[in-house]
């Protein structure tokens, strides 16, 4: 990796938050306050209309996000969460579907206020799309945040001389996954954090993330992956890091594939 690629990619890893849930919160305690003092003691009859409140509630909040510089898709969430609230809790649901959803939540998303990657799951022509780029000779792929598994399995069973790992830390995408996979042989679904997982034993890997980890795992792709080993990056490009190609993958969604050689040499890969 040349230098300057390195330090955009070090400075944009340095600019973002060790813990984005924290502004997040803050945004939304702040716009309560501001929000939230001056209609108790200028205009209490406006409390007869919780879900107006609720909204200008979420624009401050939105507002104080764009400040902070949050990722755009915080501006969304801080928008409706307290309208959303108001609504819901019109409807008059049973208690014991709270802590139930609250519990669903976390098994499926897991730590996503942490590592900032929500469950995106790839589509059937993304699959097609990446087996056709596999070496004729046996080789090993890596899928990092695997979901539920279901490309690998695709993989797995049009490939069975290749090795296929799958990573991922949310506990109940992770079950799903491993038992779906069982029958195939060549086919392993790990419960870890794959940022502790080595890259040097494996020709290919694939993730589908999120912008926000993508200058951190090049950062640890240039450290680890082997030359001539290949990173796939689905829909979301390395910030300042040109691609060695960019695929269309044709699909519903216009996805494309951003093809990286980390750590040099010529890819056995078919980029094409």
């Amino acid at each position: 990796m040349g230098a300057r690629q390195h330090r955009t990619a070090l400075g944009t890893l340095n600019r973002e938050p060790r813990h984005p849930l924290l502004p997040a919160l803050a945004a939304q305690c702040i716009s309560l306050v501001a929000v939230g003092v001056p209609v108790l003691v200028f205009l209490p009859a406006l409390l007869a209309q919780p879900l107006l409140v609720a909204l200008l509630q979420g624009v401050v909040a939105a507002l104080l996000a764009r400040w902070m510089r949050a990722a755009p898709w915080w501006l969304a969430i801080h928008l409706g969460f307290m309208p959303l609230a108001v609504i819901v809790r019109k409807l008059e649901l049973p208690g014991w579907l709270w802590p139930l959803g609250l519990l669903l939540l976390v098994l499926v998303f897991w730590r996503n206020d942490r590592n900032r990657v929500p469950l995106y799951l790839s589509s059937r022509q993304s699959a097609e799309r990446l087996l056709r780029m596999l070496p004729d000779r046996p080789c090993r792929v890596l899928d990092l945040g695997c979901g539920d598994g279901r490309l690998l399995r695709h993989l797995a069973r049009e490939r069975p001389d290749c090795r296929f790992i799958g990573v991922e830390y949310a506990p109940l995408p992770w079950l799903w996954a491993r038992l779906a996979g069982a029958s195939l042989a060549n086919l392993e679904i790990l419960r870890r954090d794959f940022w502790n997982l080595p890259l040097s034993d494996y020709d290919l890997i694939y993730a589908f993330l999120s912008p926000a980890p993508m200058s951190r795992l090049w950062l640890k792709s240039c450290r680890e992956m082997r030359p001539g080993a290949t990173l796939v990056s689905n829909s979301f490009p390395v910030p300042g890091v040109s691609e060695d190609a960019r695929i269309a993958v044709n699909d519903r969604a216009l996805t494309y594939f951003y093809v990286y050689r980390p750590a040099g040499a010529r890819s056995t890969i078919a980029a094409t």
